[in-house]
Protein backbone atom coordinates (compact mmCIF):
# COMPACT_ATOMS: atom_id res chain seq x y z
CA UNK A 1 0.00 0.00 0.00
CA UNK A 2 1.98 3.23 -1.49
CA UNK A 3 -0.08 5.76 1.28
CA UNK A 4 0.58 5.14 4.25
CA UNK A 5 -2.98 5.17 6.49
CA UNK A 6 -3.72 6.53 10.04
CA UNK A 7 -5.36 9.05 12.82
CA UNK A 8 -4.73 12.08 13.99
CA UNK A 9 -4.86 11.61 17.43
CA UNK A 10 -6.67 14.84 18.28
CA UNK A 11 -9.51 13.70 17.15
CA UNK A 12 -10.33 11.85 20.36
CA UNK A 13 -8.97 14.41 22.82
CA UNK A 14 -11.33 12.64 24.96
CA UNK A 15 -8.96 8.94 24.74
CA UNK A 16 -5.95 8.50 26.63
CA UNK A 17 -3.13 7.32 24.67
CA UNK A 18 -3.50 3.42 25.07
CA UNK A 19 -6.97 3.85 24.10
CA UNK A 20 -6.09 5.92 20.84
CA UNK A 21 -2.92 2.68 19.91
CA UNK A 22 -6.22 -0.18 20.58
CA UNK A 23 -8.34 1.91 18.37
CA UNK A 24 -5.81 2.39 15.70
CA UNK A 25 -4.42 -1.18 15.63
CA UNK A 26 -7.72 -2.39 16.22
CA UNK A 27 -8.92 -0.69 12.82
CA UNK A 28 -5.97 -2.20 10.90
CA UNK A 29 -4.99 1.50 10.34
CA UNK A 30 -0.90 2.19 10.55
CA UNK A 31 0.39 5.36 11.93
CA UNK A 32 -0.61 7.69 14.62
CA UNK A 33 0.53 12.27 14.27
CA UNK A 34 0.26 12.66 17.65
CA UNK A 35 -1.20 16.00 19.41
CA UNK A 36 0.79 18.05 21.50
CA UNK A 37 -1.96 19.50 23.23
CA UNK A 38 -3.27 16.85 24.80
CA UNK A 39 -1.66 13.33 24.35
CA UNK A 40 1.92 14.46 24.02
CA UNK A 41 2.68 17.65 26.14
CA UNK A 42 6.25 16.56 27.08
CA UNK A 43 9.20 14.84 26.32
CA UNK A 44 8.34 12.27 29.21
CA UNK A 45 4.88 11.54 27.77
CA UNK A 46 7.46 11.03 24.33
CA UNK A 47 8.80 8.45 25.59
CA UNK A 48 5.72 6.57 26.89
CA UNK A 49 4.04 7.10 23.71
CA UNK A 50 6.51 5.95 21.47
CA UNK A 51 6.98 2.67 23.85
CA UNK A 52 3.14 2.14 23.16
CA UNK A 53 3.66 2.74 19.52
CA UNK A 54 6.66 0.41 19.37
CA UNK A 55 4.63 -2.49 21.07
CA UNK A 56 1.74 -2.16 18.84
CA UNK A 57 3.49 -1.95 15.64
CA UNK A 58 2.36 1.74 14.55
CA UNK A 59 4.51 4.07 13.31
CA UNK A 60 5.07 7.61 14.64
CA UNK A 61 3.69 9.95 11.43
CA UNK A 62 4.52 12.94 13.19
CA UNK A 63 4.30 15.33 16.55
CA UNK A 64 1.17 17.54 15.71
CA UNK A 65 2.20 20.80 17.33
CA UNK A 66 0.20 24.36 17.69
CA UNK A 67 3.55 26.36 17.01
CA UNK A 68 2.71 29.56 15.19
CA UNK A 69 6.22 31.24 15.03
CA UNK A 70 8.28 33.17 18.44
CA UNK A 71 9.38 31.20 21.17
CA UNK A 72 8.89 27.86 21.90
CA UNK A 73 10.27 25.80 19.18
CA UNK A 74 13.27 24.60 21.19
CA UNK A 75 10.88 22.69 23.53
CA UNK A 76 8.45 21.41 20.70
CA UNK A 77 11.80 19.89 18.60
CA UNK A 78 12.66 18.33 22.15
CA UNK A 79 9.26 16.41 22.29
CA UNK A 80 9.37 15.59 18.45
CA UNK A 81 12.96 14.17 19.16
CA UNK A 82 11.91 12.22 22.22
CA UNK A 83 9.22 11.08 20.43
CA UNK A 84 10.83 9.65 17.62
CA UNK A 85 8.83 11.90 15.08
CA UNK A 86 9.93 12.03 11.53
CA UNK A 87 8.44 15.83 11.36
CA UNK A 88 6.59 18.44 12.95
CA UNK A 89 3.13 20.06 12.10
CA UNK A 90 3.60 23.60 12.34
CA UNK A 91 0.93 26.36 11.59
CA UNK A 92 2.03 28.95 9.51
CA UNK A 93 1.81 32.41 11.74
CA UNK A 94 -1.51 33.61 13.24
CA UNK A 95 -3.07 35.85 10.11
CA UNK A 96 -4.56 35.00 6.72
CA UNK A 97 -2.59 35.86 3.98
CA UNK A 98 -4.16 38.83 3.20
CA UNK A 99 -3.23 40.56 6.58
CA UNK A 100 0.11 38.38 7.27
CA UNK A 101 3.70 39.83 7.93
CA UNK A 102 4.91 36.92 5.25
CA UNK A 103 8.81 38.19 5.72
CA UNK A 104 8.34 37.42 9.36
CA UNK A 105 6.64 34.41 9.08
CA UNK A 106 9.06 32.67 6.37
CA UNK A 107 11.61 34.18 8.34
CA UNK A 108 11.17 32.08 11.94
CA UNK A 109 9.87 29.05 9.78
CA UNK A 110 13.38 29.41 8.15
CA UNK A 111 14.91 29.20 11.30
CA UNK A 112 12.67 25.68 13.00
CA UNK A 113 13.82 23.95 9.70
CA UNK A 114 17.36 24.69 10.19
CA UNK A 115 16.67 23.60 13.77
CA UNK A 116 14.85 20.57 13.39
CA UNK A 117 16.85 19.32 10.44
CA UNK A 118 20.10 19.26 13.27
CA UNK A 119 18.10 16.37 14.80
CA UNK A 120 16.87 14.76 11.29
CA UNK A 121 13.17 16.32 11.48
CA UNK A 122 11.40 17.83 8.57
CA UNK A 123 8.90 20.58 9.30
CA UNK A 124 5.80 20.86 7.21
CA UNK A 125 2.73 22.97 7.50
CA UNK A 126 -0.73 23.16 8.77
CA UNK A 127 -2.92 23.82 5.51
CA UNK A 128 -5.10 26.10 7.38
CA UNK A 129 -7.56 29.27 7.36
CA UNK A 130 -5.98 31.70 9.31
CA UNK A 131 -2.45 31.24 8.24
CA UNK A 132 -0.46 31.72 5.27
CA UNK A 133 -1.79 28.61 4.07
CA UNK A 134 -5.14 29.97 3.77
CA UNK A 135 -5.03 29.55 -0.25
CA UNK A 136 -3.41 27.38 -2.86
CA UNK A 137 -1.64 30.35 -4.25
CA UNK A 138 -0.06 31.90 -0.60
CA UNK A 139 0.72 28.63 0.23
CA UNK A 140 3.05 27.94 -2.75
CA UNK A 141 4.51 31.56 -2.87
CA UNK A 142 5.49 30.12 0.71
CA UNK A 143 6.74 26.87 -0.02
CA UNK A 144 8.86 28.61 -2.17
CA UNK A 145 10.31 31.42 0.30
CA UNK A 146 11.21 28.17 2.47
CA UNK A 147 12.59 25.31 0.37
CA UNK A 148 12.93 23.02 3.58
CA UNK A 149 10.00 22.95 4.58
CA UNK A 150 7.15 20.79 2.90
CA UNK A 151 3.03 21.02 3.25
CA UNK A 152 0.08 19.03 4.61
CA UNK A 153 -3.20 19.33 3.04
CA UNK A 154 -6.59 18.92 4.21
CA UNK A 155 -10.23 20.51 2.07
CA UNK A 156 -11.41 23.54 2.97
CA UNK A 157 -14.84 23.31 3.80
CA UNK A 158 -16.80 23.67 0.51
CA UNK A 159 -14.20 22.04 -1.71
CA UNK A 160 -14.90 20.13 -4.64
CA UNK A 161 -13.22 17.16 -6.16
CA UNK A 162 -11.30 19.40 -9.36
CA UNK A 163 -10.06 21.93 -7.06
CA UNK A 164 -9.11 19.30 -4.34
CA UNK A 165 -7.12 17.48 -6.54
CA UNK A 166 -5.58 20.45 -8.68
CA UNK A 167 -4.23 20.99 -4.91
CA UNK A 168 -2.90 18.16 -4.47
CA UNK A 169 -0.67 17.93 -7.68
CA UNK A 170 0.51 21.22 -7.26
CA UNK A 171 1.63 20.61 -3.56
CA UNK A 172 2.47 17.05 -3.39
CA UNK A 173 1.81 17.08 0.03
CA UNK A 174 3.21 14.65 2.74
CA UNK A 175 0.03 14.47 4.38
CA UNK A 176 -3.58 14.24 3.89
CA UNK A 177 -6.05 14.72 7.03
CA UNK A 178 -8.91 12.83 5.97
CA UNK A 179 -12.49 14.00 6.59
CA UNK A 180 -15.84 14.61 4.68
CA UNK A 181 -18.10 17.75 5.56
CA UNK A 182 -20.58 19.33 4.03
CA UNK A 183 -20.92 23.19 2.80
CA UNK A 184 -21.74 23.73 6.43
CA UNK A 185 -18.86 22.00 8.20
CA UNK A 186 -20.82 19.39 9.45
CA UNK A 187 -18.92 16.41 9.85
CA UNK A 188 -20.29 13.28 7.55
CA UNK A 189 -19.28 9.88 6.86
CA UNK A 190 -15.99 9.31 5.17
CA UNK A 191 -18.18 7.14 2.46
CA UNK A 192 -19.38 11.00 1.72
CA UNK A 193 -16.30 11.95 0.68
CA UNK A 194 -15.74 9.64 -2.07
CA UNK A 195 -15.73 11.61 -5.45
CA UNK A 196 -13.23 14.01 -3.62
CA UNK A 197 -11.26 11.66 -2.04
CA UNK A 198 -10.44 8.62 -4.42
CA UNK A 199 -9.16 10.83 -6.59
CA UNK A 200 -6.89 12.73 -4.27
CA UNK A 201 -5.67 9.37 -2.85
CA UNK A 202 -4.49 7.58 -6.22
CA UNK A 203 -2.69 10.85 -6.86
CA UNK A 204 -0.45 10.80 -3.40
CA UNK A 205 -0.30 7.12 -4.24
CA UNK A 206 1.62 7.73 -7.05
CA UNK A 207 3.97 10.79 -5.74
CA UNK A 208 7.72 9.14 -4.47
CA UNK A 209 8.55 8.53 -0.59
CA UNK A 210 6.06 7.79 1.83
CA UNK A 211 2.81 9.74 1.95
CA UNK A 212 0.14 9.22 4.82
CA UNK A 213 -3.52 9.63 5.04
CA UNK A 214 -4.62 10.35 8.48
CA UNK A 215 -8.39 10.38 9.43
CA UNK A 216 -9.54 13.17 11.37
CA UNK A 217 -13.12 14.89 12.23
CA UNK A 218 -15.25 11.86 12.81
CA UNK A 219 -18.88 12.02 13.65
CA UNK A 220 -19.33 13.04 17.02
CA UNK A 221 -16.43 12.17 17.71
CA UNK A 222 -17.68 8.80 18.30
CA UNK A 223 -15.16 5.81 17.66
CA UNK A 224 -17.80 3.39 16.20
CA UNK A 225 -17.73 6.04 13.26
CA UNK A 226 -13.84 6.29 13.17
CA UNK A 227 -13.90 2.32 12.51
CA UNK A 228 -16.30 2.68 9.62
CA UNK A 229 -14.52 5.66 8.16
CA UNK A 230 -11.09 3.58 8.58
CA UNK A 231 -12.84 0.69 7.07
CA UNK A 232 -13.82 3.14 3.97
CA UNK A 233 -10.14 4.51 3.82
CA UNK A 234 -8.74 1.12 3.63
CA UNK A 235 -11.47 -0.16 0.89
CA UNK A 236 -10.31 3.15 -1.04
CA UNK A 237 -6.17 2.68 -0.87
CA UNK A 238 -6.61 -1.56 -1.50
CA UNK A 239 -8.19 -0.60 -4.44
CA UNK A 240 -6.82 3.11 -6.21
CA UNK A 241 -3.14 3.10 -4.83
CA UNK A 242 -0.47 2.35 -7.18
CA UNK A 243 3.73 3.90 -7.56
CA UNK A 244 5.06 6.29 -9.62
CA UNK A 245 4.93 9.81 -9.60
CA UNK A 246 3.42 12.57 -10.42
CA UNK A 247 4.49 16.12 -11.83
CA UNK A 248 4.71 18.84 -9.14
CA UNK A 249 4.97 22.79 -9.54
CA UNK A 250 6.55 22.53 -5.44
CA UNK A 251 9.51 20.44 -4.68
Amino acid sequence: MPVVPGLVSVTFRQLDVAEIVSLVAGAGLRAVEWGGDVHVPSPRAAREVRARCTDAGLEVAAYGSYYRGGAGFAGVLRTAVALGAPRIRVWAGTRGSAGADRAAVAADLARAVDLAAGEGIEVCLEYHAGTLTDTLESTVELLRAVPGVRPYWQPPVGDRPDTALAAVETLAPVTAHVFAWDDAGERLPLAAGEALWRPVLAALGRLPGPRYALLEFVRGDDPAAFAADAATLLHWLERDGQPGQLGRLVP
